[in-house]
This record gives structure tokens, sequence and C-alpha cells, in this order.
């Protein structure tokens, strides 16, 4: 029974725990994603940028905060650097929409070319972080590291493993139940939310009924401005912050919004669980756990291990490719890609 504990709590400390938490970073990367492609009707490639630009203003704004002495407690100072962050972002995001992509909505241009657009986007944002706060990795994240320690929990239990809570993880959770919660009854509440899904469902009789099609990109752009920071700064708070991470997660950002059904929020949402739990998991290697389930004579002397962690973003694109082969239109049948 001990060994079988033991095992449990090996897997919640390198498995479920990080899985979670890396899920509820995607399924707010991914919502974004999917709201762009649901409301304006174009994939956004450059939305991993966006992730990183929210992020280096949350970062400067922490900086700027610390500098002059002020914290938030045993939390992370980046959470009061949000709003900033989020305001600087919308600001950007309205810019671009403005110099860039209404001028593609006018001239009724087909959706490849808002996807060329939007690499060009990604390209110039890249750039634009990378110059101001440069490539290397910076870390922002203050506060109390743990909720529970490794050591606390042996001590506790009188178990051998000991399982680790990071108070980033915590936060990231509960911030991503939080928005995903505001966002849904946005969406199904509120008048500006019904405008938005009526737009999505049909534009045409959207616009017949009196609804502003401006309005409704405006309000996305900041809606998606909001998802992007809040998930890049979960991101870089939970691991750390470096520009070129945040391009390599467009692939799982985009995966798990089309897993879950492209267009979908409760898809997205989904997807990004789904992606996150089978990229950890297929690169886990399983010897310190067979090595409690199984007898002492069975211990296996390799490190039982599918895939290298190197090899991590490739979990995304064999799911990716699978449900574009099978499924195009995700779990939650939202628009076929």
């Amino acid at each position: 029974m001990i060994d079988l504990l033991n095992a449990l709590v090996v897997l919640g400390n390198f498995v479920i725990v990080p899985a979670v938490s890396y899920g509820a970073q995607l399924a707010l990367g991914a919502l974004g994603v999917t709201l762009i492609y649901g409301i304006l009707r174009f994939s956004n490639f450059a939305h991993g940028d966006t992730m990183a630009f929210g992020t280096m203003a949350v970062i400067l704004t922490t900086w700027g905060l610390q500098s002059i002495g002020i914290g938030f407690g045993p939390l992370p100072t980046a959470l009061l650097a949000l709003p900033v962050g989020i305001a600087v972002t919308a600001a950007l995001m309205l810019g671009t929409d403005r110099l860039v992509y209404r001028f593609y909505r006018r001239a009724k241009a087909v959706p490849v070319t808002f996807v060329i657009a939007s690499l060009g986007v990604m390209f110039v944002m890249n750039g634009l972080v990378r110059f101001i706060i440069g490539p290397d990795d910076q870390r922002f994240a203050d506060g109390e590291r743990f909720l529970i320690s490794a050591r606390d929990f042996r001590t506790l239990t009188g178990l051998d493993e000991g399982l680790a809570i990071r108070t980033t993880q915590v936060i990231t959770v509960v911030v991503a139940v939080i928005v995903v919660a505001a966002l849904f009854w946005f969406l199904n509440k509120t008048r500006t939310g019904k405008s938005m899904r009526a737009f999505s469902d049909n534009e045409d009789l959207a616009l017949l009924s009196g609804i502003n099609p401006e309005r409704v990109v405006v309000i996305t752009w900041l809606i998606v401005a909001a998802l992007a920071t809040i998930a890049g700064t979960l991101y870089g708070l939970d691991k750390s912050f470096k520009p070129f991470t945040y391009f390599q997660l467009l692939l799982p950002i985009f995966a798990a919004a089309i897993v879950g059904g492209l267009g979908s929020p409760l898809g997205a949402i989904a997807g990004g669980f789904v992606i996150a739990f089978a990229e950890v998991t297929i690169t886990y290697p399983l010897k310190k756990v067979l090595g409690y389930l199984l007898p002492e004579a069975w211990e296996p002397a390799s490190l039982v291990q599918l895939l290298s962690t190197d090899y991590k973003f490739a979990v995304s694109f064999v799911i990716l490719l699978i449900v574009l082969l099978f499924r195009p239109t995700g779990l939650f049948a939202g628009k076929s890609v």
C-alpha cells in the first residue's frame, strides 16, 4: 500500500500537477486563438508573440514596481503589473488591426491573406520583443516559491516521496478558472457578448440586426489581448520568460484549439488539457513509478520514457495531424480547418 501511495505521489509531482498547470496556460492561449478564428475568421499566427509582448510589458512593469519597493507579499508582484500589461497589449492589438487587418477586412480579402499578414505581424512583434528586453531568459517571479515543499510533505505524511506544489502553479489554476468563468459569463449573459456570438454564427444576419461589426472587432481584440497577456504571464511565472519559447508555444496552442474544435471556447479549454497531459505523460520517464509498482526483480533498468523531453512539441504535432486527418472539426465540433 505504501509503495502504491509513493507511486501516486511521484505521478502527482511530475505529471498531474505540472500538466494541470500547463493545461490551464494552453487553454487560455487557445481561447484567444479560437475567438479570433470564430469571430474574425482567420488563424492568427502572431498569437504566440502577442503573449510574449504582453508578458514583456508585465515584466518591465514588475521591475518598475520592485525598484520603488512595491510588492504583493507572498504573491508575485507580476499580478499587480497585469493590468498595465493588458492595457499596453490591447493598445498594440488595436493599432495593429487599424494598420494591417482593417484594410484587408474592408477589401473582403480571403482568409489566407489574413494568415499571411499575421505571419508578418508575428515577425515584427518577435523582433520588437527581442529588441526591447533581449533574447535571454528573464525570471521575474518573486514572493513565496512553494505552497508546500517536498520536505514538508514527506514530514507530514511519512512517505518516501515528496509532493512539491509551487505557488505559481496554484495561481495559474485559480486565475485561469476566474478568467474562464468571467469570459463565459460575458459571452452568454451580456448584450455585447451575445452580439459577438451572433456575429460569429452568421455575419450577414448580425449586420441586418443592427450589430456594429467594428465594435465587435474592437471588443474581440481587447479580450484576446487580455487572454494573451494573462496566459503569457502565467507561463513565464511558472517557468521563465524567453521570447523564442513563446514562438514555439504556437504549435501546442493551435493544436489545443484544433483538437477541441476551432471556434468553440469550451473545446479550446478541453484541448489545452488534452495536449498538456499528452506532452507531459509521453515525455516523462516512468522508471521510478514502475519501481514502486512492480516486484523488485522486474524493476526496469532503463528510464521507460516513450519520448525525450526534447521532442515534447512533436507530441502536439502528431496529435494535431491525427485530428486533422480523422476529425477536422475537433472534439466539440467546431469549424473545420
